[in-house]
């Protein structure tokens, strides 16, 4: 019985055990107005790198403060004042967190390293922190709905030159269907390629890398502490083939 136990649990970890999802496990996820974004604060948007670049809209609100970056930068809407764009898109952002974090959770990972997993669609939960060190890989299994939702109780931290690979004929390259609901801050280590929507309830720091999908801050900040690129322009066409996909190989 001990034996039988354990080799369910491996099955777990490798993605290949529980269940495949189905388009009906799909949990539906709105960020209304915040899916134009590609870095969205709650209480600014602070840059330190003239290299930065950010494909969507960029802003913050309540408070508007963006330092650092200039409109060249940016590939989308910069807000710098006050608007009823950030504030519409701060409400649909709340809106998706919750979803997410609402949604049934499949599999806990608690103290589990993301690092090295191999992981089919579904929830993935941590009661608190997660952490990624090395190379995480997402396969839909020929499911071009795949979806991945990831609840973290607390921060998210990736080591430098983390990266975070999906194998989806689709929406997969930018990180359409990937969501990373954390319940206070993100922090992203130097060189890590990331994909995925991350939506923080207090914070997330970009330490230099590549994003593709979106940086969203609830209550805190965005902070980028060097060159960073983020392409996290709104998924319209997520049917169609994406030109930049990340795929991996199944060694």
């Amino acid at each position: 019985m001990k034996l039988f136990t354990i080799s369910l649990l491996a099955l777990s970890l490798s993605g290949i055990g529980a269940y495949a999802q189905t388009d009906s496990d799909t949990v539906k996820i709105n960020l209304g107005a915040a899916d134009k974004f590609g870095l969205l604060g709650g209480s600014g948007v602070t840059n330190v790198s003239a290299h930065t670049f950010i494909i969507g809209d960029v802003g913050s609100a309540p408070t508007p403060t963006v330092k650092g970056i200039k409109p060249s930068q940016v590939k989308g809407q910069l807000f710098l004042k006050s608007s009823p764009v950030t504030a519409a898109a701060q409400k649909g952002l709340t809106t998706a967190y919750n979803q997410a974090a609402s949604a049934h959770c499949g599999t806990t990972l608690t103290g589990v390293n993301l690092g090295g997993m191999k992981l089919i669609p579904g929830v993935y939960c941590f009661t608190s922190a997660a952490q990624l060190t090395g190379t995480l890989k997402l396969d839909a299994q020929g499911n071009s709905n795949a979806q991945w939702i990831f609840q973290i109780g607390t921060t998210l931290t990736t080591a430098p030159n983390s990266k975070v690979l999906v194998n989806l004929a689709g929406k997969g390259g930018r990180g359409c269907n990937v969501y990373w609901q954390v319940g206070s801050s993100a922090t992203v280590g130097k060189g890590s390629i990331v994909v995925g929507k991350m939506m923080a309830l207090t914070s997330v720091t970009l330490n230099g890398g590549v994003l593709r999908g979106k940086a969203l801050a609830r209550n805190g900040a965005i902070s980028i502490s060097a060159q960073e690129t983020v392409d996290g322009p709104k998924c319209a066409n997520a049917g169609a083939a994406d030109s930049d996909e990340i795929a991996f190989s199944e060694n």
